[in-house]
This record gives structure tokens, C-alpha cells and sequence, in this order.
């Protein structure tokens, strides 16, 4: 099989940490302690509201969810749950530096001390504080093993350095402690696909959308994988509601990193066609080809 050597600025990497993307904050369940009897019903009803908030999230109903939330906060609740919750949400809104102020407060003496640690690793690679983040993620994994999307994110981090023996044993622990969530499948078949595995990076791609055909980062990371097979045709194929010109520039930028300027500019200039108006990251591209064709990679030569 063919092996692409992908420079780290080629891409660019897609991390699901929102809850709205990848899954619930809990990502596994742990037994409630045993209440006692006088707060059995206080107990019972966060119970209730926490499931609630935490479908609401799931399913993105943000507006839902942040009601719910005021309500559990505002009321005084002091179950940390709710203060995990907060912070997922803030995580949906892409207010990172508000998910780690609340995944900050919850006790570090609790059940859900690691679910928030979690979290909190999350937020801090999504800001781009690498060191910060692997290091917290690993303290969780390392806790508890089950806690997926940890895993999951240090995967995300390990590609960045283009570590990808850890990345590669980071995700195989992700599908195994989420049951193949489809996320886990998209980002590892980006990572395979940055190290040019190409047919392994579609079968995961190909799995990720059996498991969830609406999932749009797969579905353009498979069409990446295809157009770097140079099968272009197919990468630009137009299905149910996409975007002719966004196809266009992907397969033309698959043709760029395959080292095939003439075709890349050629369905470069047809993107912008298809746009009907200038399209600022089609032209770009264009340029990219243009002067990789002229004056070839960065660090390539005969080494004279």
C-alpha cells in the first residue's frame, strides 16, 4: 500500500471534546452512594434533573440545557454534578475558559472529581495548552480507564506531535472503553490518515459513518482520504446537500498534498467556478499550488 508522508500543516486535526459532538460528560457510570433517608427526595430529584440536563446536551439542545442548569444552580443545588454539567456546557458553547473555572470547582473529594478532571483536560487542549493537557489526561486515564473521551483526547494530542505509536494505543483504548464510539473512528482514521495509512484510515472513516451517517467531519475526512488515492472524481462527488465548491477545494487540496499541482490547480479553479464568486480558501490553495509547483516543498532538494 501506498504511503503519503502528510506535513503537520496540512491538516488539521478535529477534536471532539463538545458533548454535543462526541457524547455525554459521564462516559461510563459509577453507583450513586446510598442516601440517607432525609435526603432521599432531594437526591431523587437531582437524579432526575441531571439525566435531563445531560440528554439535553447530547441531543444539542443548548437553550434546554442552560434553563435546566439555572434552575439546578440557582436553586442551590450543591450536587457537583451540576457544576460538571456546567462546565460540558460551556464546552458546547466554545467557552473553554469558562468550562475550566467550573470544571475547577468541583470537589476533589467526589465521584465526579475525575469526570471534571476530564473535562478540564479537554478544555485545555482544545486552547492549545498541549503540555497542561497530556499531562492532566493522563492523570485521568490513569485513575479511571474508563473515561473514554480522555483517552480520546490525548489520541488528538499525540498526532499533534506525530506521536502516533502512543495515538494509535491512546484511541484503541478509546474504542474499547466507548464500544466504537464513532468520534473515537473519525479521529482515528484523521490519524491514520496524516500518516499516510490510507486504505486503514477509510475503513475507519467508512465505520465512524455506519455508526453515525450525519457526522460531517467523517464524511469530509473520507472524501480527503479518497481524493489522496487520487481519485478525485469521486472526492468531488456531489451528495444531498453538499457544497459543489467546498468539494472542489477539498479534492483540489487532496491533489496538493499528493504532489499533483497541475490537477490541484485545475479543480482549484473549477471550485471557484462553482462558487459563482471569489472563494478566498479555494485561491489560497491555488496560490499554495502554484508555488509548491514553482518552487517545490519546504526543505526539498538535492541537499546540494
Amino acid at each position: 500500500m501506498n504511503r503519503l508522508a502528510i506535513g503537520a500543516a496540512a491538516a488539521v486535526m478535529i477534536l471532539a471534546a463538545s458533548p454535543c459532538g462526541a457524547a455525554s460528560f459521564w462516559g461510563h457510570a459509577k453507583a450513586a452512594p446510598t442516601p440517607t433517608p432525609a435526603t432521599s427526595i432531594e437526591a431523587a430529584a437531582n437524579d432526575a434533573l441531571v439525566a435531563d440536563i445531560d440528554t439535553a446536551l447530547k441531543e444539542g439542545r443548548r437553550v434546554d440545557a442552560t434553563a435546566l442548569l439555572n434552575r439546578a444552580l440557582l436553586g442551590g443545588g450543591g450536587d457537583p454534578r451540576f457544576m460538571v454539567l456546567l462546565g460540558e456546557a460551556s464546552l458546547s458553547r466554545d467557552d473553554y475558559e469558562g468550562a475550566l473555572a467550573a470544571f475547577r470547582q468541583v470537589p476533589g473529594d467526589g465521584a465526579s472529581h475525575w469526570r471534571a478532571r476530564q473535562g478540564e483536560g479537554l478544555a485545555l487542549s482544545i486552547l492549545g495548552r498541549s503540555d497542561a493537557a497530556i499531562a492532566v489526561l493522563r492523570e485521568v486515564v490513569s485513575k479511571d480507564p474508563s473515561l473514554w473521551r480522555a483517552w480520546n483526547g490525548l489520541g488528538s494530542e499525540y498526532d499533534r506531535r506525530h506521536d502516533w505509536t502512543r495515538a494509535e494505543a491512546a484511541y484503541a483504548q478509546a474504542l474499547q472503553a466507548s464500544d466504537g464510539d464513532a468520534w473515537v473512528l473519525n479521529n482515528r482514521g484523521f490519524s491514520r490518515l496524516l500518516q499516510g495509512r490510507l486504505d486503514e484510515a477509510a475503513t475507519d472513516l467508512v465505520k465512524a459513518l455506519e455508526k453515525r451517517p450525519d457526522l460531517a467531519a467523517a464524511r469530509g475526512n473520507l472524501r480527503l482520504a479518497i481524493a489522496l488515492q487520487g481519485e478525485y472524481g469521486r472526492a468531488a462527488a456531489k451528495g444531498g446537500g453538499d457544497d459543489p465548491a467546498a468539494l472542489l477545494n477539498n479534492a483540489g487540496f487532496g491533489a496538493i498534498l499528493r504532489g499533483d499541482y497541475d490537477k490541484a490547480i485545475a479543480l482549484l479553479d473549477q471550485a471557484g467556478q462553482a462558487r459563482g464568486a471569489y472563494y478566498p480558501l479555494a485561491s489560497e490553495n491555488r496560490k499554495l499550488a502554484l508555488s509548491l509547483q514553482t518552487h517545490g516543498p519546504v526543505g526539498a532538494g538535492d541537499g546540494n
